[in-house]
């Protein structure tokens, strides 16, 4: 499979963001909580849609859906058409150098499951390290600690500085011989921090070692280049980037895809099946068994258009430009302690408000139509770090303006009042 050029993918990456015509773009924008206008500001949870993508899903269901892949019939190709055209559009965004490349899974959990089980049960053995963070998200280390478990791995774990900021000298230090794995995040879901992956990439191949990105939050906030970032797996979520749930991607480099085992066995993956034997297709289809997200996969890549259109480097501008501004407004704020100083961090806040439960804070805050997360954002062990059981945190997104930075602190203001 080759990746056509397509005339919509070629943008004016100078452009400004215009946020009033973006946030017109998104339905439940216009929505009320308890009679307040919402406030959305917990995107690196899940970000809402755009009418683009909720027409594109809406139109796959009422005008061409089917199975895809093994229909004669009209709407068989149809579906089929769209599906692929949707593998062929997430490669040309990552810039990956095939659709084949592009494996569709359920969210970047199952891709990262995927690695675990296919690459990892399949070239590690007892003894063999995997490297991970302190700052990594539970679907970035529950999958090794399976595998530690099945085969006898050894987990190695570097540590961040007060700031939220890798140490890259402790994970220069911890390659060895038995080194076999890195498994780090893109960006901190909780801190902001975006790791300098092509740095740690190329620390890694000088080592002989492969490396595996979660780019759930990074795909969304700092871009991905696979042909420049170099890494051997990156892994993200749909939901994240605008898109429907329900669909993650995988991509590969297409050496280590064809040498891995299938991840489970079913209907589509298989080339021919005996009772005697069955041999498998090659990727990306050995790893997408069963009927796969076929709608899910065309409102992704209607998302990866909404968002290539806008430009991503405008987004990231608007962006940066609010966690700036959220970050001044918030230290004005007597008592808000913020979580993440990294340079060149997301427009991620985890904050704790004095001595205030986050989860009572964030009451507060549900009740003036401000929507932001609470606890320990599937990230455990970094809080353990931080030495706290939980936070608040404020996450932004392109549809996201100064009014709503404005909304957020009136409405810590008012916390401290009713909860101090």
């Amino acid at each position: 499979m080759t990746m056509a050029k397509v005339a919509t993918d070629r943008i004016d990456q100078t452009a400004a963001l215009d946020v009033a015509a973006a946030r017109a773009d998104f339905p439940i924008l216009k929505e009320t909580v308890y009679g307040r206008p919402l406030v959305y500001l917990d995107s690196a949870a899940s970000a809402q849609k755009p009418r683009a993508v909720l027409d594109a899903v809406q139109e796959a269901y009422e005008k061409r859906y089917s199975n895809v892949h093994r229909g004669a019939h009209r709407l068989s190709q149809l579906a089929t058409d769209a599906f692929e055209e949707a593998r062929e559009t997430v490669a040309r965004f990552i810039n990956a150098r095939s659709a084949d490349e592009i494996i569709f899974t359920r969210n970047a959990t199952e891709a990262i499951n995927l690695v675990a089980a296919s690459y990892g049960r399949t070239f590690l053995a007892a003894g063999d390290e995997i490297v991970l963070t302190e700052m990594e998200h539970h679907a970035n280390i529950v999958p090794w600690q399976l595998l530690r478990d099945q085969i006898g791995v050894v987990l190695r774990i570097v540590p961040i500085d007060d700031d939220g900021v890798l140490r890259l000298d402790s994970l220069a230090a911890l390659f060895g011989p038995r080194t076999r794995l890195v498994a780090v995040t893109h960006c901190s879901n909780v801190l902001g921090t975006v790791n300098p992956v092509q740095e740690i990439v190329r620390l890694a191949h000088d080592h002989g070692v492969p490396v595996v990105v979660d780019g759930s939050q990074g795909i969304v906030h700092a871009g991905a280049d696979m042909q420049a970032m170099d890494a051997d797996f990156y892994a993200f979520t749909g939901h994240k980037l605008y898109g429907p749930s329900g669909i993650g991607v995988l991509y590969g480099k297409q050496d280590l895809l064809e040498r891995m085992p299938p991840y489970q066995g079913g209907g589509e993956m298989i080339d021919h099946v005996s009772f005697a034997k069955t041999t498998f297709k090659t990727p990306p289809h050995r790893f997408e068994a069963g009927t796969p997200p076929i709608v899910q996969a065309i409102g992704l890549a209607a998302a990866v258009r909404y968002v290539s259109a806008l430009g991503m480097d405008a987004i990231r501008a608007h962006e940066q430009a609010l966690l700036a501004e959220a970050t001044a407004a918030l230290e004005q704020v007597g008592g808000v302690r913020i979580f993440g100083r990294a340079p060149g961090k997301a427009a991620i806040i985890s904050f704790l408000v004095g001595s205030l439960h986050p989860y009572d804070v964030a009451a507060v805050l549900d009740r003036d139509g401000v929507a932001v997360r609470v606890g320990q954002h599937c990230a455990e062990p970094l809080m353990a770090r931080l030495g706290v059981d939980g936070t608040a945190r404020a996450s932004f997104a392109l549809y996201n303006d100064g009014t709503d930075v404005e909304a957020l602190v009136k409405a810590i203001h008012k916390a401290k009042r009713l909860l101090g």
